[in-house]
């Protein structure tokens, strides 16, 4: 059925499986998303491609990628998509009767050092608050914020991003960690030529902070060859812990593992990176977000005063 000069009568609910399929790489992944069983996002997504007469996914391999049609046609309803995900949790926030409801992503070095802190005296001092929190990749962080899914986003990025707000937390540079009896770690700091010939656990090169590392090499005249490359810094640090070499990774990263006869010195030349505080635009900060927020400032002045290894902290 057509309304409206036979317009495609579109439901919100083939939107939402295209949606979902726009940020999963399988039906089987967007299934598990939605909370739908895998045939019914097949059937929404053929009768979605139906009602439209276009061609919205190509199958490569087990994987569906979108076409250029579908990638312009998610641009014009992630506003809408937004909207109505933020209605719904708000009006099952009132079914439910709940007092408050504070919803935090993060990508992993903030998600797992600065945040489960901060969250911990947040929610010691507010038991009835309802706390959703996640750890995704900085796309996904951007996404969730932009999109009303999540009230704050925690990330490190030496970039201001246009589609939300954001809020310098802090500034600190890379470090390199290793064991505490290495011969390094009698040093003040460790240049990029001091590494030549030590086994070295990398950082995806795909990445902002492994891009950050290698240039840092790069002008250090030192040469970047890492025997083992990962994806996250948690995860060098976890090798590094292992007694796979050394690594060099964000202070956030590090800082869990600075309890397990592990330390960490300055890498030269210094590599800074930012943390940084986002926020849908438009939308004021309820009292439980300010709250929240102050709350992330205060844990890292604590952690600055008990460990140092931030260069400069801004509220």
């Amino acid at each position: 059925m057509t309304r409206n000069g036979d317009l495609p009568d579109v439901s919100l609910r083939l939107l939402e499986i295209f949606a979902g399929m726009m940020q999963c790489a399988t039906t089987v992944e967007t299934a598990e998303f939605l909370g739908i069983s895998q045939p019914a996002v097949s059937t929404g997504l053929r009768q979605l491609e139906n009602q439209l007469g276009l061609s919205l996914f190509e199958r490569t391999g087990r994987r569906l990628s979108p076409t250029l049609e579908a990638r312009d046609l998610f641009e014009e309803i992630r506003p809408l998509f937004g909207i109505l995900r933020s209605f719904s949790t708000r009006a099952q926030n009132l079914r439910s009767g709940q007092i408050g409801r504070l919803r935090v992503i993060s990508t992993p070095p903030l998600g797992y050092s600065l945040g489960p802190r901060a969250l911990r005296s947040f929610n010691a001092a507010r038991p009835d608050v309802t706390v959703s929190y996640d750890v995704r990749r900085l796309e996904n962080v951007l996404d969730a914020v932009q999109m009303g899914l999540a009230d704050i986003g925690l990330v490190l990025n030496n970039e201001r991003p246009e589609t939300v707000n954001s809020e310098l937390l802090a500034r600190s540079q890379m470090v390199v960690l290793m064991q505490e009896h290495d011969p390094l770690a009698a040093e003040p700091f460790v240049t990029a030529k001091m590494l030549s010939g030590t086994p070295i656990v990398g950082i995806d090169q795909a990445s902002q902070l492994g891009r950050l590392v290698s240039r840092g090499f790069a002008l250090g005249g030192g040469t970047y060859r890492p025997g083992v490359e990962v994806r996250y810094c948690q995860t060098a640090a976890a090798l590094v812990a292992e007694g796979m070499g050394m690594t060099v990774v964000d202070p956030y990263s590090a800082e869990p593992y600075l309890c397990r006869g592990l330390v960490t010195r300055p890498f030269s030349p210094a590599c800074e990176v930012r943390a940084q505080i986002l926020t849908r635009k438009g939308v004021p900060h309820s009292g439980l977000l300010l709250t929240f927020m102050e709350e992330l400032r205060r844990q890292l002045a604590l952690g600055h005063a008990a460990q140092h290894p931030l260069q400069e902290h801004s509220g």
